[in-house]
């Protein structure tokens, strides 16, 4: 065998990125400015910018962007900074409409105008029902009321004075019959100078005691007279209507000149053709109903509960006058009533339902009417009726406050509010997933939400971006009253912004990451008895926030251990490799070795992943199996068959396995097995390979590597374990600081690869080997040997052939 034993390997300064301290131009958070723009997001701000300065129809904004990226603190500052120089919208107001009691009208006023109206029409109401009695009390109206009713009464006076006179030269006298509760007037004749019945003259008739043709004369007459007794009653109701008429018009015309006074003040101060209209119609009822403001009716309103100058209010909806620019809404439960309003019943104990136009109620979308809107996308999903109703409303630009839904209750009056012309700048906060989910399945979504806000949870690192997160550092001890960092603690977390970000040229810009680092290292600073946050701080914070959520990394840890789950990390061994797999529970994500076997034999089922054949494997790892067996294709069976089935799994796996970083450790597995070579168990692998055997890049490096460095070190650390790498993936290095140790100690050695073949010989210990011009391998190689028993085996796949159709054309 030709042996290999010159591997490059990483230098402890390239595992790690150290903030240099001369970048951090303070001594200490104490000297700097606390940062108060918004850090890392000029595309977004950007983006930001322009959907919020077009105000056409349809340009709303989706945010996307990961949770901590200051998607909500970005959003709020730059509205407050844009409202400021804008208009403030108008005053929104329901009034009754008079003609049409169900159909409330809408009215709109400049800002503050609109509780003017309110306030005014309450203090109108209050003066007429204050001065209104003692108008009609006063004596000068007395005086003139009870001239009316003389005159009115002289008048029926001399109507019946005349009807009397007419009876009592007929015989007849006029008396009251009482019929029930009431009583009206009836003839009956007078005989000998006393009223007489009919009954007691007709029997005087059958005594002969009053003449028959008399009594006949009597009755003809009353008939006569009881018909002009009819036309006198109905000339007196008349009368009657007439005095009501007549004593109506007296207090309209008493009354009137105290409502257009009050009405008129308002005129005055709304000059607005909407609200002289509405005045108008005021005036005209008011006048109608001056019994409302009499004692009686008060008292009777006071008694039911019920405000009899109800039609009279006005619902002030939406109240701008206290604003300084366009308003700002930031719905954080955006419920159907909550977002769109809805129209408040009061019910009775059988279940009746009634309303008027005062129970209107606004919700945030019409609040922020003239202004801006912001709402989580995933809530509006979520929330029974929004989406629809806010894509409609959104769409043409018109809202109607509805009635809620009663599924139990009866109403007896249901309301009609006139609609209201919108226009409502809303931001949706959501993510990528949610926004690609709505943009292809929703047809309006992209209509009516054209532009799109991306926060990037990285961000360049340069002398600016540090400085940047300096002085986020002292807006987080501001704000929470923290002690000041010093230059050393800034550093510290600057690194972890750089591990956070997952590159050593980025920083991360998930601030509320970076805030719990800070707030965390500060109580522990405060544990100590320090003064300044110091690194020791910072690296505490980080490694107990770990702590907190590290069972189940402990728990797999524990069986590594102890034998339950099998990982060697000392010998060698054919078939059998160690990869590396990163677990993510969501909150945290870490890293562990997995035993990765091959087993090769003659065959043409090539390569077999045993997790796809159990459904344990998912979309991403069943490619990278096709691609690694389309490589050993590609490479050793250009001028032979590829009689090979060779079967892969992860042992100990019951869960699932997804992803390709294996692809290239399952490689190693499978040449192993076919040439015979054990390979290195001190040596874990992880990266994807393409059909030419090129290593590529892979996500979690950090964790797998420490991930296997944990399992070495409760195993014991020999000097010779270490971890394969692609070489892309130095750049994402950002170790913890006892790998660093571990490694510029000669304890542990990580291994940056470019092709298959390099990692061949760091685990085998053999040179790979390269294909001589005639189309083989040099000799003594992996390749070689690898060539040699493919070769074989497809020499045995024809010669079993050959038998078996010899044994079936003889049989």
């Amino acid at each position: 065998m030709k042996p290999a034993n010159q591997f490059y390997e990483l230098k402890p300064e390239d595992l790690r990125w150290r903030c240099p301290l001369e970048a951090i131009p303070f001594e200490s958070t104490e000297e700097c400015a606390a940062c108060e723009d918004i850090i890392g997001q000029e595309k977004a701000l950007k983006s930001l910018q322009a959907g919020l300065e077009i105000k056409s129809r349809g340009y709303n904004i989706f945010i996307t962007g990961m949770v901590g990226t200051g998607r909500t603190t970005t959003i709020k500052k730059f509205l407050e900074k844009i409202r400021i120089g804008e208009k403030i919208p108008d005053d929104l107001l329901y009034v009754n409409n008079f003609k049409k009691p169900d159909e409330p009208l809408l009215l709109t006023l400049p800002a503050g105008k609109g509780r003017l109206l309110s306030e005014g029409m309450d203090k109108l109401i209050a003066m007429l029902k204050t001065n209104i009695p003692e108008l009609l009390k006063s004596q000068y109206f007395q005086e003139r009321k009870q001239a009316i009713i003389e005159t009115q009464q002289r008048k029926q006076r001399e109507i019946l004075q005349k009807f009397e006179e007419l009876v009592a030269a007929e015989g007849f006298t006029v008396i009251q019959v009482q019929m029930g509760i009431f009583t009206r007037p009836d003839l009956i004749p007078v005989v000998d100078g006393q009223p007489t019945p009919f009954s007691k003259i007709e029997a005087l008739v059958k005594e002969e005691k009053f003449p028959k043709k008399k009594l006949e004369e009597l009755k003809r007459k009353y008939d006569q007279l009881t018909d002009t007794l009819e036309k006198v009653i109905a000339e007196l109701k008349e009368i009657d209507e007439e005095t009501q008429a007549l004593l109506k018009n007296q207090e309209i015309e008493a009354c009137t000149p105290l409502i257009k006074g009050g009405l008129n003040d308002l005129r005055n101060k709304l000059p607005f053709p909407n609200v002289q209209n509405y005045l108008d119609e005021v005036e005209i009822n008011l006048s109608r109903d001056i019994d409302l403001f009499k004692s009686t009716s008060k008292e009777e309103a006071d008694r039911d509960g019920f405000d009899p100058f109800l039609p009279y209010r006005v619902n002030l909806l939406v109240d701008n006058s206290e604003l300084k620019g366009a308003p700002v809404v930031m719905e954080i439960s955006p419920t159907y009533t909550n977002l769109f309003g809805t129209i408040e019943y009061s019910y009775s104990r059988f279940g009746i339902g009634q309303t008027d136009f005062t129970k209107i109620k606004a919700g945030s979308f019409l609040k922020a009417n003239g202004g801006y809107l912001v709402l989580n996308a995933l809530d509006v999903l979520t929330e029974p009726g929004v989406w629809t109703t806010l894509k409609r409303t959104l769409r043409y630009q018109s809202f109607e406050i509805q009635n809620p839904i009663s599924l139990f209750l009866v109403s007896t009056a249901r309301m009609k509010p006139e609609p209201i012309k919108c226009n409502v700048k809303v931001i949706l906060i959501g993510d990528d997933y949610l926004y690609n989910l709505l943009y292809f399945l929703d047809d309006d979504f992209k209509k009516i939400f054209k532009i799109k806000a991306e926060f990037d949870s990285e961000m360049d690192k340069n002398q600016k971006t540090i400085t940047d997160y300096v002085r986020f550092i002292k807006k987080i001890c501001d704000e929470d009253n923290l002690m000041p960092v010093d230059k050393e603690g800034i550093a510290a977390v600057v690194e972890f912004g750089v591990r956070q970000a997952g590159r050593q040229k980025k920083l991360s810009t998930r601030f509320h990451l970076i805030a719990d680092v800070i707030r965390e290292a500060d109580y522990w600073a405060r544990k100590s008895g320090k003064k300044f946050i110091t690194r020791e701080d910072v690296q505490k914070a980080i490694e107990e926030r770990v702590e907190r959520v590290n069972l189940i990394e402990r728990k797999i840890q524990e069986m590594i251990e102890e034998g339950t789950i099998l990982i060697d990390t000392e010998g060698q061994v054919v078939g059998q490799v160690n990869g590396l797999a990163v677990y993510d529970t969501g909150e945290f994500t870490f890293g562990k070795p997995t035993r990765i076997t091959a087993r090769t034999s003659m065959g043409r089922a090539g390569v077999i992943n045993i997790e796809r054949e159990a459904d344990l494997s998912g979309r991403t790892h069943n490619k990278g199996v096709l691609i690694l067996a389309g490589y050993l294709r590609g490479k050793y069976a250009q001028n032979k068959p590829f009689a090979l089935s060779a079967s892969i799994a992860f042992e100990q796996s019951y869960t699932g396995v997804d992803g390709d970083s294996a692809s290239s450790t399952e490689v190693y597995a499978i040449i192993s097995s076919l040439s015979r070579l054990p390979l290195r168990q001190d040596i874990a692998v992880t990266g994807s390979l393409n059909q030419k055997g090129e290593i590529q890049p892979i996500g979690g490096v950090n964790e797998k590597i420490e991930g296997f460095f944990d399992v070495c070190k409760a195993k014991g650390l020999t000097g010779t374990q270490g971890v394969i790498i692609p070489h892309q993936n130095v750049k994402n290095l950002m170790l913890k600081e006892e790998v660093v140790r571990a490694v510029a100690e000669g304890k542990f050695h990580i291994y940056p690869i470019k092709t298959i073949d390099e990692g061949l010989e760091i685990l085998t210990g053999v040179k790979a080997g390269e294909r001589l011009p005639d189309g083989t391998f040099e000799e003594g190689t992996v390749n070689y040997l690898v060539d040699k028993e493919l070769e074989r085996l497809a020499k045995a796949w024809q010669e079993f052939e050959a038998e078996a159709e010899e044994e079936k054309a003889e049989s």
